[in-house]
């Protein structure tokens, strides 16, 4: 019954507008992306497009600092959910013509960057407009470094008068799977989550407690970097915290809404 909730709840204007803001060119692609995304049914048939798939921004001068994290990620939310995902991320330019195959972006990095063009700020701002999701993650170690400051310019150019404000206790994403009530990463930096709305959807997410830092593991399986405070539980809470943030891009606000009451009690009444 879960998977048939998700599919009903996400059918809304804003991922209708992103299919028609990406193009004819990429409509079959997009529109592969997206079902999967919403956790549709398993379509073998047209093969890696029918998996959700992260896609990293790369942007010059700015490598990956945790190049291990959403792949492990990966393999968690197919462990945890009824989502089938792509083991390899994407790296991808906000130039390339299949950015709008990936609606779920994520932009990560350790220091200050340059700005793109204003072309490729224009192609990210109709991917977040049309329904895409940008998950922004910073690996500094401490809050407010040189990459804060990048990623501060880069959303006020992007979404000018948007600027990213706390994403509040009462927000759905706090409960889009999992309960929360925090959200740590490797270490805690900022006790809260910074957000973008718009038509009334949280389109770009900030942390800056390195949320990849706490998901990374080696070949091996050895996990990369120590969870500082809190250790393994910590460490738990940033998976959490990952799922959610992907549960609720798929989902939004599907557990708010009042129409799947009747539908589950009237299910539960049913004879068996």
């Amino acid at each position: 019954m879960a998977r048939d909730v998700y599919v009903t709840a996400a059918r809304g204007p804003s991922r209708r507008h992103f299919l028609r803001g990406a193009g004819r060119a990429l409509t079959g692609g997009v529109v592969a992306a997206t079902l999967q995304l919403v956790g549709a049914r398993r379509a073998f048939a047209i093969g890696d497009r029918s998996l959700f798939r992260f896609a990293r921004i790369a942007l010059p001068g700015l490598p990956d600092p945790r190049p291990n994290a959403l792949r492990r990620l990966a393999w968690e939310i197919v462990r945890r959910t009824s989502v089938s995902t792509a083991s390899d991320p994407a790296e991808i330019r906000l130039s390339d013509p299949n950015l709008f195959r990936y609606p779920f972006l994520v932009l990560s990095g350790d220091r200050r960057f340059a700005l793109p063009p204003e072309a490729d700020i224009a192609r990210l701002r109709r991917h977040i407009t049309y329904g895409g999701f940008l998950l922004i993650d910073s690996a500094e170690g401490r809050a407010g470094g040189g990459f804060d400051e990048s990623v501060r310019r880069l959303l006020a150019q992007t979404l000018p008068g948007e600027l990213p404000i706390r994403i509040p206790d009462s927000h759905v994403l706090w409960k889009s799977f999992y309960v929360l009530r925090g959200a740590p990463g490797r270490i805690i930096a900022s006790p809260l989550l910074e957000g973008v709305e718009r038509d009334r959807r949280l389109a770009v997410v900030y942390t800056q407690n390195d949320l990849g830092g706490a998901l990374a593991r080696d070949g091996f399986g050895r996990w990369e970097h120590e969870v500082v405070p809190g250790g393994d539980d910590q460490r738990e809470e940033a998976f959490r915290l990952a799922i959610n943030l992907v549960m609720y891009a798929l989902c939004l606000d599907y557990k708010t809404e009042q129409a799947h009451i009747d539908y589950i009690l009237r299910t539960r009444r049913l004879p068996r």
